[in-house]
């Protein structure tokens, strides 16, 4: 059974939201970077350019253009307020799944 990747993508937005939380702002292929460095490794930038666009729909993140010393200028991304409360709520939720699954998974049902 390897459904490591569809686990993964079902938190995916919710990681995002945190990268670009503890960053302050990011843009997107350091985004990808980090998450490829932390287990996310079958995720493209094809699959987090889309992610992005939605995220900025629903009004939890922004962008803006900031001139990069590398090269063109660069889209970075952060955090609204609606993305700290969705970060947050995510964030609840995914403690209270891993304790109920830790649960199960030990033996401890009732």
């Amino acid at each position: 059974m390897n459904n490591k990747s569809q686990l993964l993508k079902g938190s995916l937005e919710g990681c995002v939201l945190k990268i670009i939380d503890l960053k302050g702002e990011s843009y997107g292929y350091e985004i990808a970077k980090l998450l490829k460095e932390n287990g996310f490794d079958d995720i493209s930038e094809g699959t987090l350019y889309p992610l992005y666009t939605r995220l900025q729909k629903n009004k939890l993140i922004e962008s803006f253009m900031q001139k990069s010393d590398l090269g063109p200028s660069r889209k970075y991304y952060k955090l609204t307020e609606k993305g700290h409360q969705e970060l947050f709520d995510f964030v609840s939720g995914w403690k209270h799944l891993t304790r109920s699954i830790d649960g199960i998974l030990n033996g401890n049902i009732e």
